[in-house]
């Protein structure tokens, strides 16, 4: 494994080149922020007519075209809109437009290795992928640090790809932490399976389990959230500063023995059984194809799924129970009214 740092990059590249972000969201106000303040001249945002990252955008300073215009302009489109419309933005408004030699590249691997978008032979193709949210890679940024980055080329008819691709990863901040190199194979593989069964569907369901354990055992809502749920971060803090050891070290010894004894009880061989069957739908593409079927059909499962987890009790008395901890909204990383 290389990772590549600042002083790996030439960040004159990027800067000598028109960028265009497509998307204002999470990621997008994160790259075309971070972007311009590292000094990229001419950096725009891609955005439809009537889209409410238009007003976002432009109080940032930054100027909007719409997808088309945008591609016909840029030597570098970062696309950072949602996966699912990915294949249609390129069909109908990037790949008609874009220039020949111009780069194309992404924060996500989904759609390119799963031959979701074919580019064209004459355009390269990389991704950086920040591993951190976009508020959190602009937060970083702007406090003088970074977020590590994985960078990977899938086409480089200029010869240059990685050299760009890195230049951008450094002035969004990624050199500064480390740019790993890896495939787009590996990151969309590992990046759903994460996702799926360890940081979004499995530590959701492992909370509501938890909670809906010691409610249902007659145990206030308000203790079960505390111990199930607003906890969490506390232990995630410990992790994320030095590991399951530093974690450990903080813990008292009654907590770590618990750990020890419990914790395989409730993720057990059963548990690593159905993880198998989850990556194997990964990488065999089926959990691409049922998603795209998914969006065919207006995303009716998916709003249906989130209307329900928006209805479980374990949102109600958490909003409750923030409305009690002020500095949880002070200190927070998503201010939707600016990104």
């Amino acid at each position: 494994m290389r990772v590549y740092y600042d002083r790996d990059a030439d960040v004159n590249l990027i800067k000598g080149k028109k960028v265009a972000v497509v998307g204002y969201g999470s990621q997008g106000h994160a790259h075309a922020n971070n972007l311009r303040d590292s000094g990229v001249k001419e950096v725009v945002v891609a955005l439809r007519k009537g889209s409410a990252g238009v007003a976002k955008a432009e109080a940032a300073g930054l100027k909007v075209l719409d997808a088309s215009a945008a591609a016909k302009w840029a030597d570098v489109v970062m696309v950072l809109t949602p996966d699912e419309g990915q294949g249609d933005l390129y069909r109908e408004h990037l790949g008609p437009n874009m220039r020949s030699g111009a780069a194309l590249a992404f924060a996500h691997g989904l759609n390119i290795h799963f031959n979701l978008i074919e580019p064209r032979p004459d355009i390269d193709v990389f991704m950086i992928a920040p591993k951190g949210p976009g508020h959190t890679v602009r937060s970083e940024y702007e406090r003088g640090g970074g977020v590590p980055c994985l960078v990977a080329v899938a086409q480089n008819p200029s010869g240059n790809a990685l050299e760009v691709a890195l230049s951008y990863a450094s002035a969004i901040g990624g050199g500064r932490a480390g740019i790993i190199e890896t495939t787009f194979k590996e990151e969309c593989e590992t990046d759903l399976f994460g996702e799926q069964t360890v940081l979004c569907g499995g530590l959701v369901e492992l909370m509501k389990a938890g909670y809906d354990t010691l409610v249902a055992a007659g145990y206030a809502p308000e203790m079960a959230y505390f111990e199930c749920v607003h906890e969490v971060k506390l232990i995630v803090d410990l992790i994320y500063e030095g590991g399951i050891a530093n974690m450990n070290y903080s813990i008292s010894n009654t907590a770590e023995y618990g750990e020890y004894v419990s914790g395989p009880r409730v993720i057990d061989s059963g548990v690593r059984e159905a993880m198998k069957e989850v990556l194997a739908d990964i990488q065999s593409g089926r959990f691409a194809r049922q998603w795209m079927l998914e969006n065919k059909v207006n995303q009716t499962s998916f709003k249906a799924m989130r209307r329900q987890m928006g209805e479980h009790p374990i949102e109600q008395i958490g909003e409750k129970l923030r409305a009690m901890m002020p500095w949880i909204a002070k200190n927070r990383l998503v201010d939707k009214s600016r990104n």
